[in-house]
């Protein structure tokens, strides 16, 4: 192996092997052809780069760290110190930083990617939770769950420049798929307000007929909305909203939870949920059952319920959608989830109380 090859970065040379795959099959057996041998050469070490070119970060919410997770080894790698409490997680497009909130010290630390250090801590309103970052990486979004509105961070300058109203205890806020809005989600007065990223104005209200907690959205391959599937407090399920009339469709059930189950968060039946990334599959976590279910899109039927650990809290999927990983609020692990096999494949010890978690490359 030349000097050259051992000098390309994970993405040049992840780019490089997928090209080199697609022009030659993997052989189902070698022979002294040398041409052979190389594709036999490239199916072999093709794996470790692509496991080796994302990790997942885990925030957990009653420590001072970032877990990182290697899904090639399924164990953690590292651990990246953050202020106390951290709640959400973000990476910037290009790949620079991190934006983590604080919800005890009420700033949002800006932490440098290839140093692990924080370069700034940007003061914020009471109780941050959590963020989502525009497609251009030029403003933080951070819902201010002890006020009534959502922070604004311009990313150049490092500064809170804007407070946008979206009701009572923001809480959960997610960009749409086109990049065009963000969607926040505001706890007490039971109702999700859509924000236009070009104005960083409320555009539109969407009341949901209880306290909404996380949700996903059901779009097209061109990222137009067609549902969002939004968690609901005291609901063991999910609502289905139906985005063009802005209304309650339907309500989903998770299968029953054991006699006498009692939620790790009060009042809250489940809480974590998300779509594959070829989109035919929606996942959601049921803290009655520490189970996460699977349905199929967009049909919605049932197709299996897996078991994984106490609290059940979030959970994100690799990029090519084959490993889903869920946080444990309540057992300090992370499972690890095969997508093809639909079973847990192992627990991941971490730090006290993980919740929010993603996968970055």
């Amino acid at each position: 192996m030349t000097p050259g090859f051992l000098a390309l970065s994970n993405r040049t040379c992840r780019t490089r092997i997928v090209t080199f795959l697609t022009e030659t099959r993997c052989p189902r057996r070698v022979d002294n052809d040398s041409m052979q041998v190389r594709r036999f050469v490239a199916c072999v070490f093709a794996a470790p780069v692509f496991a080796a070119s994302f990790h997942i970060y885990v925030a957990n919410s009653d420590d001072n760290k970032i877990s990182v997770i290697d899904p090639a080894t399924d164990k953690v790698v590292d651990n990246i110190p953050v202020s106390p409490n951290p709640h959400g997680i973000v990476a910037s497009p290009d790949g620079s930083r991190f934006y983590v909130s604080s919800e005890s010290k009420d700033v949002l630390d800006v932490l440098d990617r290839k140093t692990s250090t924080i370069v700034r801590r940007v003061p914020l309103g009471t109780r941050p939770n959590n963020v989502a970052i525009t497609t251009d990486g030029r403003r933080v979004y951070v819902c201010i769950r002890g006020e009534s509105w959502v922070d604004i961070v311009d990313t150049k300058s490092l500064e809170k420049i804007k407070s946008v109203p979206v009701g009572k205890g923001p809480h959960n806020i997610y960009r749409t798929p086109d990049g065009e809005h963000m969607i926040a989600t505001s706890m007490d007065d039971k109702k999700l307000t859509v924000i236009s990223v070009r104005t960083e104005e409320p555009e539109f209200a969407i009341p949901v007929g209880g306290v909404p907690r996380p949700l996903a959205i059901d779009a097209d391959s061109e990222g137009s909305i067609r549902r969002l599937f939004v968690q609901l407090s005291n609901l063991h399920g999910f609502a289905v909203v139906d985005y063009a009339s802005r209304k309650v469709a339907d309500k989903i059930l998770l299968p029953d939870a054991p006699p006498g189950a009692r939620p790790l968060i009060p009042a809250t039946f489940s809480h974590g949920i998300g779509i594959a990334p070829d989109r035919k599959t929606l996942w959601v976590t049921s803290l009655l059952a520490n189970s996460v279910s699977v349905f199929s899109l967009p049909g919605l039927q049932r197709i299996t319920t897996i078991s994984v650990g106490r609290g059940p809290d979030w959970l994100t999927f690799t990029p090519d959608g084959k490993r889903c990983y869920v946080s444990n609020a309540g057992s300090n692990t992370v499972s690890a989830i095969d997508t093809v096999e639909l079973k847990e494949l192992t627990k991941i010890p971490v730090g006290k109380v993980p919740k929010r978690l993603i996968a970055a490359d």
